[in-house]
């Protein structure tokens, strides 16, 4: 990285680090009028979160937000106070001996201990400094930083109230957990919650409801899209576009299941690496039957699985173990290589009920996946060929604002495979791809994946949200664990070494972004409806017919709207269902075979010929226009 970049980093670290320091102390801001308005709040942690902070509470009374406006104006007295956060160091039996008196956590003493804080203070090391917190009359267990004084917390407003549970454990109590945001001025904070709104209004699970793209039902499970015809239709178009370009570079498509043995990912390090990402191991019907017979406990099992000695099988969390199978069923010469696989596979991860979000954080999702076996003269070529493809992806859909991430691995952890050696190899390898690219990047450890580090794309949306989308993931350990080889020109056992690639990264995610970064407004050669040709009265149909069928048979989708509606009802019917183009109908345009033609975001653009609108239209769809 060079010197620039790494300034440019710290700058950025430091930056956050003073926000985090400014949501830390609102937190305490909030705490504070809480335990004013309701003294005896029971206060756990509150810590600084992305966009905000929060505050986890029990307390008799149930917060709903009829309670923002009181908590807010307290808040505002809180901070018009100016009182200075003073750091107090105490020893363990003075911090127990308030907590137990119920002082933390609370603007006075009480008759209960602050029962939370007594918890958490039994979690601190015996060999780590205990601090409190004292703004004016509100006392509270942290370890800090804080900004200098309550009136530095002007700009803040509470946001909404979710419960949670004590340390995130599901077995403890259940608390109310209060949210809050807070900026330098209000003028951030201003355009903050601009962007909430205009993010509320182009959230993908309203958006796809209305327009019919996907659905989730319980009945087949959370975090399991089912992909309607419309939906369908643009996760098609995105797959024959990306296909094309596969064919173009050589690649060839394969199809693999979803299910594979035990032993499979044993090897490839992904059971048990990714033991807590993964749905259960599936036993083998004979082995849970005898298990069945002997009363055997469900921890033979779970230990058997776990440790080999009993069979399963696993839904697949990555495609890339089936991908090496098959490079590994052929013998390959070095003048075979690179060989590259592609499929649309699906894959299954174990996320937390909690964790789930629509589209964009799944239990099922499928990836534009290719694995490129090659050697290791010919990785900085099949690379770069991944990162072009990656960037035309991008660049065809309108999201030319990214940057690039290196995700690197963490030297202290122990949660990657393979030496060391191999991983500076890899690391360095990607670095130098990415400085040809010639783009900015920054580098973040401890982000790689088990068996190599990546490069990822970071594509920030039409109102400023990140999201990490295409990936491009360096490999030497699979390649070993596998005893995978190719013969060389000296007639030798060579190694090959093995790129993992995905430009859309999940089509569940990326589809849910476009719908939210289109607001739903695709483009036409995406739009799952491009035209809808509007009569004016039943008397025009058969030419709209006519019209629909000329367009119909160069493969653009339309369709006729028949309602006895006026014009101007099935025009703001065809702008809420997004369509971008309307084609009305009338005499004058019936006798001369003409169409008035109006644009979902544009004014009447005129009436022209029926050929000339269709060879327009069909040269947008073919350049993939925005």
């Amino acid at each position: 990285m060079s010197d620039s970049k790494e300034r440019k980093s710290l700058e950025e670290r430091h930056q956050m680090s003073d926000l985090e320091r400014l949501r830390h102390s609102c937190a305490h801001v909030l705490a504070t009028a809480i335990t004013r308005i309701w003294p005896d709040a029971q206060l756990a942690g509150g810590p600084p979160v992305e966009n905000g902070f929060y505050y986890d509470i029990t307390l008799d009374h149930r917060i709903t937000p009829d309670d923002f406006e009181k908590i807010e104006a307290e808040m505002k007295k809180v901070v018009k106070e100016n009182a200075p956060f003073e750091k107090v160091v105490v020893s363990r039996d003075e911090a127990l001996k308030l907590a137990e008196s119920g002082r933390l956590g609370a603007v006075s003493e009480r008759d209960v201990a602050s029962r939370f804080k007594v918890d958490l203070l039994n979690d601190i090391p015996e060999d780590e400094e205990i601090s409190l917190f004292k703004n004016n009359d509100f006392w509270d267990l942290c370890a800090g930083p804080h900004v200098g004084r309550t009136g530095n917390c002007k700009a803040f407003k509470v946001m909404s109230v979710a419960s949670a549970f004590y340390k995130g454990n599901k077995d403890n109590e259940s608390l109310q957990r209060v949210y809050g945001t807070c900026f330098k001025n209000k003028t951030e904070l201003a355009d903050h919650l601009e962007k909430l709104e205009e993010a509320k209004k182009r959230d993908h699970r309203r958006l796809g409801k209305e327009l019919g793209l996907f659905h989730i039902d319980e009945a087949v499970g959370q975090g399991l899209i089912l992909w309607k015809p419309k939906g369908a239709l643009i996760r098609r178009e995105l797959q024959d576009f990306i296909t094309k370009e596969l064919d173009r570079q050589g690649y060839s498509q394969v199809f693999t299941p979803h299910i594979g043995k035990l032993d499979l990912y044993r090897t490839s390090g992904h059971f048990p690496y990714y033991a807590e990402s993964q749905f259960p191991a599936i036993p083998e019907r004979d082995t849970l039957e005898k298990l069945a017979d002997e009363n055997a406990s469900c921890s033979i099992l779970t230990n058997g699985l776990a440790e080999g000695t009993i069979e399963g099988f696993m839904l697949r969390p990555m495609n890339c173990p089936h991908h090496i199978k098959i490079f590994a069923s052929d013998q390959h010469s070095y003048r075979d290589l690179p060989v590259r696989l592609a499929e649309f596979g699906t894959v299954y991860r174990w996320e937390q009920s909690g964790e789930l979000g629509g589209m964009t954080r799944v239990r099922g999702f499928t990836q534009d996946d290719a694995h490129i076996f090659c050697t290791p003269e010919q990785v900085d070529d099949e690379v770069a060929s991944c990162l072009d493809l990656v960037k035309k992806v991008l660049n065809t859909l309108g999201m030319e604002d990214y940057r690039v991430r290196l995700s690197f691995s963490d030297p202290d952890s122990d949660k990657y495979v393979g030496s060391r050696e191999v991983w500076n190899e890899a690391e360095a390898s990607l670095k130098k791809a990415v400085e040809k690219l010639g783009v900015d990047y920054t580098v973040e450890l401890g982000e790689a994946a088990f068996y190599g580090p990546k490069i990822d794309f970071v594509v920030k949306d039409v109102i400023g949200r990140d999201w990490q989308l295409g990936t491009v993931q360096l490999d030497f350990n699979l390649p070993e664990r596998f005893d995978l080889t190719y013969v060389g020109a000296d007639n030798g056992r060579h190694r090959p070494v093995m790129i993992h690639r995905a430009p859309f990264g999940s089509l569940e995610r990326f589809v849910g972004l476009l719908i939210e970064h289109f607001e739903g407004k695709f483009p036409t050669w995406l739009a799952p409806e491009q035209v809808r040709v509007l009569p004016l009265s039943d008397k025009f149909i058969e030419h709209a017919d006519a019209a629909a069928k000329k367009l119909a048979d160069i493969g653009v989708r339309v369709s006729v709207d028949r309602a006895s509606e006026k014009l101007g009802a099935k025009i703001r019917l065809a702008r809420l269902d997004r369509v971008p183009y309307m084609l009305v109908i009338g005499a004058q345009e019936a006798e001369s075979n003409t169409v008035s033609v109006r644009h979902r975001d544009r004014e009447n653009l005129g009436t022209q010929p029926l050929d000339t609108f269709i060879q327009n239209l069909h040269t947008e769809i073919l350049e993939r226009s925005l």
